[in-house]
């Protein structure tokens, strides 16, 4: 089933566009941020001397702010206190986020899986394959941080029970996809972090789709309400394969690690249980 996102509602967009538009003049923005890391709150002249303008202009600035509810005016006597709107902290975000579809319902998992791929638990007898697709990954240079394949006994204490998965194509294992606890804390008990890896010699044929597809299902069965994984920002395939699960881009992550003595930035995503997509009119 193809989705389709609603269009903004009228009402929203001319609520954003004010918002924006208020935004364009980049003494706003300074003076908006002046605000936001004061504590508590500033009053107008110490904002005009901060930023060095005048009188009248700050406040011609700080009363349209007020307009579009990003700032709080108190009269202390005759001295104007300015505050930040803590909504704002969150409704600018979530207005960016609107008007670039990324609050759109986002798919529960790939639809378009071959055929010919099967996917199973991991059984005893996989290890070497499992760890010989673990070094072809590793030979990219853009899949892991890991410049050795870790062994099995590491392996097997890190994954999650019942949540590893292998891909055969005629009895071949081309794939496996893994989850491991995100902390050992009960309070994230269902937070996992997720790992998919393909043969060198399987890729781009959707074996990867088939994998995660079965790991968000099973997840989702059995009661995981977050799953994130962190991608290397040149890892592009890696990036499509789980924004086609229902992962989203939580932000960038710069110079995280180093791999053979080269930062490296990742791109932190995440799944939630609710990302599957539910109906709406249309």
């Amino acid at each position: 089933m193809t989705i389709t996102a609603p269009l903004l509602a009228e009402p929203e967009a001319a609520t954003y566009a004010g918002w924006f538009a208020c935004l364009a003049e980049p003494t706003r923005v300074r003076l908006l941020h002046a605000v936001a890391t004061a504590p508590g709150n500033i009053t107008v002249g110490a904002l005009t001397e901060q930023l060095g303008i005048s009188q009248s202009t700050c406040s011609h600035h700080v009363r349209k702010l007020a307009d579009v509810g990003f700032l709080h005016l108190h009269k202390d006597g005759t001295t104007t206190r300015v505050s930040i709107n803590e909504n704002c902290c969150a409704g600018l975000p979530h207005a960016a986020d609107a008007v670039m579809g990324l609050l759109a319902p986002r798919p529960c998992c790939p639809e378009d899986t071959p055929a010919d791929v099967r996917i199973r638990a991991l059984r005893a007898e996989d290890w070497p394959a499992v760890r010989r697709i673990y070094g072809e990954g590793i030979a990219t240079g853009i899949a892991t941080f890991d410049t050795t394949v870790p062994s099995r006994a590491t392996l097997d204490a890190q994954w999650l029970p019942g949540q590893r998965w292998v891909a055969e194509i005629d009895g071949e294992i081309v794939g496996w996809a893994t989850l491991s606890p995100a902390s050992t804390r009960a309070c994230y008990s269902g937070v996992a972090d997720s790992s998919v890896y393909v043969a060198a010699d399987h890729r781009g044929r959707g074996v990867g789709k088939a994998l995660i597809r079965q790991q968000v299902v099973e997840a989702d069965c059995a009661g995981f309400w977050t799953l994130q994984t962190s991608v290397l920002t040149e890892n592009r395939a890696g990036l499509a394969l789980h924004r086609s699960a229902g992962y989203r881009t939580v932000g960038v992550r710069e110079r995280i690690a180093q791999r053979n003595g080269t930062w490296h930035d990742t791109i932190l995503l995440e799944r939630r249980a609710d990302a599957v997509a539910r109906p709406h009119s249309h």
